[in-house]
Formats: C-alpha cells, structure tokens, sequence
C-alpha cells in the first residue's frame, strides 16, 4: 500500500503529539513544549521534550527523535500500517485502499499543488496589468500597501469565463475542475469560478496555494461579495484557517492569536503590527479549527464584529468551543463597537484603539452570561426562569467535569444576583409607652465593649458563623434560597466548606425530588458534614447573638425571614466589590463617569458595612 506524502502530512496536522505521547508517558508542561524522563533509555532528569508546534519528539540524551507514527513503532513496537491505522483512526481520516486507482488518484493530488501555484502566479500577473486597475485602485481606497499586497499575495480574475482553461492550457480541464477552478456543468463547457474579482491565496501550513478567495469588485445583486475555493483533495474548509501558517510564527512573539471574520481583517491587523491573526473560511468556526489554534496558544481571542451577524457568530463559536473545553484551555471574547470591524477601528482610532480592546477580553463563562441575558427581554418571571434554563443547557454541554461544575456554579451566581437583587433591610419600629398613648420611636441602646472593638470583617464572619448554624437548623431555607447562597464568598476556608457541602446537599436532594420528595433534615446535613470532617461552628464562636433562626422558641416564619435577610445582607457585599472593580477598571477611558460610579458604590459599600454591623450589633446587644 502505497501513502503519499500528502495524505501523511495531513494526517500528522490532524494529531496532537502530546495527546499520543501522554498516553504512555507522564509529561509535564515546560513553556510551549512538554517535557518527560525518556521513554527510551534510563533517567533521573528529564531530557526528552514532545514539541506539538513541530509535531516531533526529541531526546538530548540518547537521540531518540520522531513523530507520531515514529512513537508508536518504536515505543509500542507496532508495525507501520498499523501505526497508521490508529492514528488514521483517532484523526478522523480513511487510509488509502490498496489498489491501483488510489495510488493513481494520490499521485493526481499530489499534482495539484502545481495548479494552484500556477494559478495564483496568473492571478498575480493580471493584477499587475492593464486589467487589474479597477482592483488596483480598489487596494488603493482600502488602503492596503505595495508590501502587503506582495505578502498575502493580491492577486486578480478577470470577468471572462474561459480566461484561466487558456491560461492554464497545460493542465487538463478535470485537473482544474478538480482543483476548484472551473465549474463543470452538465451540457455546457466548464467555465471560470472567479471572475471579476480580487483574488487572495489560501494557504497551508507550508504556504502552499490550496485554494483562493475572490472579492466582487462591480455591484452584482446575485453575486456573493465574497467567494471561496469549494472542497478539494488539497483544501477542506473545516479544517484551515487563513494566515495559520505566517500567524504561528508571530504568536511565539506575542504568546496570542487573534481570530477574526474573514480576510480583509486579518491583513488589516497585520498592518497595524498584529501579524498573529487568523480567519475561518467564511463559515461558523469548527471543532478542528479550535484544535489547530489551541495547539498554539492556551486561550486565543475571539474577535467579532459588533453587529447581530458578529454576536450570532460569536455564540456558535462558543457552542462548539464548551464542549471540547479542558483545564488551562479556554477562549477570551472581545467584540467590536456597533457597525465597525476591525479595519474601521484602526482606521478610526488607530492601532492603540484595537491594543486597548484586545486587552480587555471577555471570559468565556461571562460572554455566555451577557449572551443569554441580552437575547430576548427578561420581564416575566417566566423569562428569567427561561434564562436559567438557557444557562443550565450551555453547562450541561461542557464535557470535563470539574469545568462543567465551575461553569454552572459561575452562571448561576450571575443569575442570582440578576434575578434576585438585594434587597433594603425592613427596620421594625419599637413601640414605647408615651403621654398619649403609643409612640413608633425605635429604641437606641449603647453596644456592649465587646461590640466596640467589632470590625466589619469580624461582624461579617460571626454573622455567616451564626447563619451556618440556622441553616442547619431550618434546612428548607438551603432550597429555597440555593442560588443566592451560591454567591456567598466566605474567606475563612472551613466556612466555606461547610457552605459547600451544605449546598451540594441541597442540590442534591432538589434533583432527587420526583423519586424521593422527603425534605431536606436537620440529620442530613449532620450527617454528610461529619462524614467529610466538617463541624458547624459552636456558640461560643457565635457571641450568644439571639437571632430567631437560632433559638426553639421562635416560629418558623420568623426564624426563615430572618435567615433570608441575614443571606441577602452577606451576599450584597461580593456584588458591590464586583461593581467597584469594573467601574475603577473604567477609569481610563471614562475618567467622569467612571469617578461617579465609583463614588456611588463606595456609598453603598459604607451603608453595607453600616448595616451588617448594625445586625451583628442588634442581636449580640440582646445577649450581652
């Protein structure tokens, strides 16, 4: 059986070295290579590196080098087409059948890349002359320079339908059709695909033409403005991404790449000094093309256009991007101001003004919240319980599970502070005895010393001490209010996890509710704490604060309300922090604004801090 060089190329493209590797041998990341104690021969400090840019492996030891057919012969001693089969295998791809009409075919592919060079050769000349002055002036008004129009290699079609067969005359008509070059159409001589239209190369990640893209220069209301090469033997459109190959180079300066909507931006970033961008083939970005970008950079940025177009296209990439998500791999959103892409923003703004976006990206799990909370109006509850589910069906897609469990916990906390807003605490007037007759004038005691020295932070962790204890003793209120709890933040570590242990019960027990509808109990939560070496906090840590939910003599009405405004009071001060951070991170480029609202939740922060020593107060006042 015979494998051309070309279908090996690609099918080592469609593999991470690493992946295979770690299969067998315990590999450590060491900057943008992995690093192991060699496989095949002893060590005592690692010198065998797996390099997944290259796609090989090397040790400094004892010379052992390859790639991963190479691994798999020689590490697990499988004959080659065995070797072969598997990876062909896990890639996705067929090997070749053994006959002669295959071998023919692979050696017609391998003729191709000549028709391609031929081709973009032509498409180079004719912009050059005479008949490219519409398409050179067009460059002209784009602003693109002479440097990168030899770079990305503009080239022109002319709007004749039998100009490349005649240009091309020494290959074969089925040769071009195969290429992509002509359309064939039964009854009718093949004719040009492009015509009329700026041509750009795509490249692979040997620079090699594949196939192009054309631009319409004349206003056609039929005709696509853009057009790209159809599937060949040579191109799948799936499976490349523009400018991958000059992009690579650049990110090992920048550590980024930056993928965009299509062409023109690329090359517009590359000439404000951005040279590590890619685009897809005009279509959704897919699983492979996440894979090629994630073999370079941990966490690329998305860069979309600001219109409805843009974010619809943002939200598919993000679709397919969760569940393929794994630790330290993620993706950074950035979109652009309404109406603009990226080469109107630098011509606008400058190069700086795209630096200072790029900057600024937008974590994948926040880009979902704004997504879904901005998709449709939120004003019935009916609504907002709709965003939740939203929500939930984006986590339950994510397939590592400690990354689907951070993701729906992350959500959910957006969602609560969304649905749920804190609300002002109710002061209940205490009635005394007057002249005539009952007067509401609320009784002002003096705190207790112990009080005096009593610091916000200190009030904050008795009063989640005292909370802790409630909850356990009127568990329904974990149920109830589970997603405003999720978005306590405790700093002391046992608290948070007896909170979290409490909660996963509660959730727990919420799933299991059509089997086993019996309500959450005191004993479950005893239980489950003690089986992880977790106590509740005892009453001497507690301060003797005479809180309803803390006493028998009080109703459950009156205990319940109390806890939910003691969760509401804890839970506001992560949101105001939250608040104030993004309005000082505003400053630079909304000094005014960004001061006012500083200012205002710096108010708030204090009237927090206000009350939430005022509830500590009141109830431990009663004790003292």
């Amino acid at each position: 059986m015979a494998l051309s060089p070309q279908w090996l190329d690609e099918l080592r493209s469609r593999i991470t070295l690493s992946g295979v590797i770690g299969r067998t041998t315990r590999l450590t990341k060491a900057g943008r290579e992995w690093k192991a104690c060699c496989p095949f021969h002893n060590e005592k400090s690692p010198s065998f590196t797996v390099n997944d840019e290259k796609g090989f492996y090397h040790c400094f030891g004892c010379g052992a080098h390859g790639d991963a057919i190479r691994w798999l012969t020689d590490q697990r001693g499988m004959p080659f087409m065995d070797a072969v089969k598997e990876l062909a295998s896990e890639a996705g791809m067929e090997v070749p059948a053994p006959d002669p009409r295959s071998a023919m075919a692979a050696e017609q592919r391998a003729t191709l890349h000549d028709v391609m060079a031929s081709a973009q050769a032509w498409f180079v000349d004719m912009l050059a002359s005479p008949a490219g002055a519409e398409a050179r002036a067009y460059l002209e008004r784009r602003g693109i320079s002479n440097t990168a129009i030899c770079e990305f290699g503009f080239g022109y079609a002319p709007d004749d339908r039998g100009a490349i067969a005649n240009a091309l005359s020494g290959y074969p008509k089925a040769m071009l059709i195969e290429a992509g070059l002509l359309i064939d159409v039964e009854g009718k001589e093949p004719y040009d695909r492009f015509r009329g239209r700026l041509m750009l190369p795509i490249q692979d990640r040997r620079g090699r033409a594949i196939a192009f893209g054309g631009r319409i220069l004349a206003d056609a209301p039929n005709a696509p403005k853009y057009l790209n090469s159809p599937d060949t033997p040579v191109f799948d459109k799936g499976r490349t991404l523009y400018n991958l190959h000059r992009a690579a180079a650049a990110s090992r300066q920048t550590e980024r790449i930056i993928v965009v909507e299509g062409y023109m931006d690329v090359i517009a970033l590359a000439a404000a000094g951005m040279g590590e961008a890619v685009a897809p083939m005009g279509t959704a970005l897919t699983e492979q093309q996440l894979e090629l970008i994630w073999r370079l950079v941990p966490v690329p940025v998305l860069c979309f256009d600001g219109d409805s177009a843009g974010q619809r296209a943002a939200l598919r990439a993000i679709t397919r991007a969760l569940p393929m998500l794994r630790p330290g791999h993620s993706l950074q959103i950035v979109t652009l101001p309404q109406g603009m892409d990226p080469d109107d923003l630098i011509r606008r703004d400058g190069a700086a003004a795209m630096v200072n976006l790029l900057a600024k990206g937008e974590s994948l799990v926040n880009a979902i919240w704004r997504f879904e909370r901005d998709a449709q109006p939120l004003r019935t509850p009916e609504d907002k319980a709709g965003l939740k589910a939203r929500l939930i069906e984006h986590t339950e897609t994510i397939q590592q599970p400690d990354i689907r469990s951070l993701y729906r916990r992350e959500l959910l906390e957006h969602y609560g502070a969304f649905a749920f807003p804190p609300r002002a605490p109710r002061e209940s007037p205490v009635f005394q005895k007057g002249h005539r007759g009952f007067n509401a004038r609320p009784v002002i005691t003096a705190p207790s010393d112990r009080l005096k020295r009593l610091t916000p932070a200190a009030a904050r962790n008795r009063l989640i001490d005292a909370l802790l204890v409630g909850l356990a003793r009127h568990p329904a209120v974990l149920g109830d209010a589970g997603e405003r709890l999720a978005g306590l933040h405790p700093d002391d570590r046992e608290q948070a996890r007896v909170l979290d242990a409490m909660l996963e019960l509660a959730e727990t027990r919420k799933f299991a509710a059509e089997i086993d509808s019996a309500p959450l109990e005191s004993s479950d939560i005893a239980a489950i704490l003690q089986g992880r070496g977790l106590a509740l906090p005892d009453r001497e840590t507690i301060g003797g604060m005479k809180f309803a939910f803390l006493s028998d003599r009080n109703s459950e009405p009156e205990a319940t309300r109390e806890l939910v405004q003691a969760i509401e009071l804890l839970v506001e001060k992560p949101a105001i922090e939250t608040a104030l951070a993004e309005a000082t991170a505003r400053f630079a480029e909304d000094p005014e604004g960004a001061y006012a609202e500083q200012q205002r939740l710096l108010k708030r922060k204090l009237e927090f801090e206000r009350r939430l020593m005022q509830m500590a107060a009141t109830r431990a006042n009663a004790s003292a």
